[in-house]
């Protein structure tokens, strides 16, 4: 069956469920309520009749015999996907695939809909190698539309057997669809570096994992806290909130680290852990693939006083569950939201650098910092209430 086909039988739910008259043909007019009368309570429940006739009138009079679990499945995900391009539905059959394997393609991606962007991508890794940027638009992915694919199914996509190879159509800069090869291979985790300079200190890190707090803790042991640090965050993928949180203590934060949202509870304040003393001024660098728990660290270290340089970030602080179905499948929501000291929603926004600062791979970016240290910040611009 034609793609497009599928795509039209799929959003059927979704029509029934949104956009079919609650009033059915040949029914006399409902009595118009008296002024100042009070509207009685809507069922939320009352469009579930109409779902199951759209289901069943699909189910007798379609010309091909279809699919029924991927008709519902296929409504399902696209709803889930309206509240956050991150959540996926799964069948039980989903639940059972053996795991791709421990390679990776080295990059991350976010799916808009038909296509996914490329929000980050590993230095060194396939994806770089083969020349992937971040704001790349994928259309397919190993001849499978990105339409098609959960955010989780996509995520599988992008790991396999070591050596093993994955092509990606996307579109160059011209528009052209083209079809790129990566090959897949085991990431090690880059150390924290540090490079000392005149009066001031770089510090790249690479993400947030267990240990990479007692890591940076030992790289700055002995460190001059009276000169600048320049905290890198560019490449920082991903992490746990203790660690971020663990970071702030050691660079002299103290008090709340960020606000906890989360489904069905009250909105929980997370305290820095342990203690440090600060620099004498502290700078970070960010970018597009500054992603989850370094946005949350860099919104406190910014409320903190911090300058931060570089490029917006996409806006990914948040955390997904996993719930059983009782069918046997599952769903994987985001059920967390991180929002930052200065109050970003870092699901939304991401964090906005008080200074656009872009740099080539061959420049030195300590240099490019202290040098725009010496400006003046720029005037915040006023931002509307969310």
């Amino acid at each position: 069956m034609h793609a497009r086909t599928w795509l039209s039988i799929l959003s059927l739910p979704l029509v029934g469920a949104f956009t079919l008259p609650v009033l059915q043909q040949g029914q006399a007019p409902k009595a118009q309520p008296k002024a100042g009368a009070k509207a009685p309570p809507q069922d939320p429940l009352a469009g579930l009749s109409d779902i199951q006739d759209v289901l069943s009138l699909v189910q007798q009079n379609y010309v091909d015999p279809p699919d029924m679990e991927k008709v519902v499945g296929g409504g399902v995900q696209a709803v889930l996907e309206r509240s956050h391009p991150l959540n996926a539905y799964l069948t039980a059959e989903d639940l059972r695939l053996p795991d791709p394997g421990p390679a990776e393609a080295g990059l991350v991606v976010v799916k808009r809909g038909i296509y996914a962007s490329v929000v980050a991508v590993t230095a060194g890794g396939p994806a770089a190698k083969a020349g992937i940027q971040p704001g790349d638009v994928i259309r397919k992915v190993d001849g499978d539309s990105v339409g098609r694919l959960s955010a989780w199914a996509l995520e599988r996509k992008l790991r396999g057997p070591e050596g093993s190879t994955l092509d990606l159509y996307r579109y160059n800069a011209t528009g052209d669809l083209t079809k790129t090869t990566v090959t897949r291979q085991k990431l090690t985790p880059s150390p924290v570096s540090v490079k000392q300079g005149q009066g001031a200190l770089l510090v790249a890190l690479p993400d947030l994992a267990a240990g990479r707090g007692e890591e940076l803790k030992k790289a700055l042991a002995h460190a001059d806290r009276g000169q600048t640090l320049v905290l890198d965050l560019r490449g920082c993928q991903r992490g746990a909130m203790d660690e971020a949180a663990a970071v702030a203590g050691l660079l002299g934060v103290q008090g709340t680290f960020a606000t906890l949202q989360e489904a069905g509870k009250s909105d929980r304040a997370v305290a820095v852990s342990g203690g440090g003393k600060p620099f004498a001024k502290l700078a970070l660098l960010v970018g597009r693939s500054t992603i989850g728990a370094p946005e949350v660290l860099t919104a406190c270290l910014k409320k903190g006083g911090a300058r931060v340089l570089g490029e917006r970030t996409p806006g990914l602080g948040v955390e997904r569950a996993r719930f059983a179905l009782k069918q046997g499948g599952a769903v994987e929501l985001v059920s967390r939201r991180w929002v930052g000291l200065g109050g970003e929603k870092l699901d939304r926004q991401g964090i906005i650098p008080d200074q656009v600062l872009r740099l080539a791979d061959t420049e030195d970016p300590l240099a490019r910092v202290l040098t725009a240290l010496q400006t003046p910040a720029p005037a915040a611009a006023p931002t509307k209430a969310s």
